[in-house]
């Protein structure tokens, strides 16, 4: 979103910030292959976080800094405390796995379907032939290159077998009279689950940090992006655009990053060269804790970061 946008700090008057609210409000966003996410409702907007920040920074704010520069400095330097002052809801369909993942996060309030007084949902999340993952090899908790087809072929079709029998199984159990919360003790973590889930600005900014990360898992990842440009960009429109500039698209350097790049630009400086600098450069410039390790992984971000701004090569 380009900072230069001229109407990113126009405010909207009650009515037009209702009949927004009342169009996204049930609006169901697709994810994966069954689930969604959806607004359920929403307190406050982005003037919400100009007015708890002005009530702690006193009136005189007011006359020096716009409702724009007011949230991009409050991002900026991670006064988080007036994004606590505004709450969205959501109702959100997601696969047990990948729920696990997100209930992780203790910050919100959360109401889930509960298969001890319902019928599991008759849904599971399946994957096509071209979507399974390797395990990344420098990664325990990742993903790497897509399988090839013909194998993915056999996994999907192994899949819907032991879905189908899975569930042919729990559904004989209730038809017998099983109680339900024992009947659904071997149903597959694939099968959708749905909640309601209540969580303030800030914390929920915090989960989209972090879900939305390419680190993230595929799948929580599909379901953060949807929050977070689908709902939250919306209602939060100046909010949203100072998250990506100081979350998303930001670079955090670590005390020991820039004593990398202080001592690259040292050595260039005394060797006449510059940018981008080479892979022995940069091991010359490490950090002494790191020059003894044959792997490190914070070695390893050490170079993407100068990489990606344009410091040192990029590693083979």
């Amino acid at each position: 979103m380009a900072n230069s946008d001229s109407t990113a700090g126009a405010r909207q008057s009650p009515e037009e910030r209702l009949a927004q609210v009342n169009a996204l409000r049930w609006q169901k966003f697709s994810v994966l292959d069954d689930g969604f996410v959806c607004l359920v409702d929403v307190m406050g907007d982005d003037s919400s976080v100009v007015q708890a920040a002005r009530v702690s920074y006193g009136e005189g704010t007011k006359k020096v800094s716009d409702d724009r520069t007011l949230i991009r400095y409050l991002l900026r330097h991670r006064h988080t405390t007036p994004f606590e002052m505004a709450e969205i809801k959501f109702l959100v369909r997601v696969p047990m796995d990948c729920w696990r993942q997100w209930v992780r996060h203790r910050t919100a309030n959360i109401n889930e379907y509960s298969t001890r007084y319902s019928l599991a949902i008759d849904a599971s999340q399946t994957t096509q032939p071209d979507q399974w993952r390797t395990q990344a090899e420098t990664n325990r908790q990742g993903s790497g290159a897509a399988l090839p087809d013909d194998l993915g072929s056999r996994l999907t079709a192994e899949e819907k077998q032991l879905q189908d029998q899975m569930r042919g199984v729990y559904q004989s159990r209730i038809e017998t009279g099983v109680a339900r919360e024992q009947a659904r003790k071997d149903l597959p973590l694939s099968t959708y689950t749905e909640a309601y889930w209540k969580i303030d600005l800030h914390n929920l900014l915090h989960f989209l940090a972090l879900r939305m990360d390419s680190h993230a898992q595929l799948e929580i990842r599909q379901y953060a992006t949807t929050i977070g440009e689908k709902i939250v960009a919306p209602l939060f429109p100046i909010v949203w655009e100072a998250f990506l500039d100081y979350r998303m698209n930001a670079t955090f350097l670590t005390g020991l990053d820039t004593g990398v790049i202080q001592r690259l630009t040292a050595n260039a400086a005394k060797n006449r060269t510059s940018p981008p600098f080479s892979e022995e450069e940069f091991l010359a410039a490490q950090d002494p804790a790191w020059a003894a390790l044959t792997r490190s992984r914070e070695r390893d971000e050490c170079r993407s970061k100068l990489a990606m701004l344009g410091l040192v090569t990029p590693a083979n």
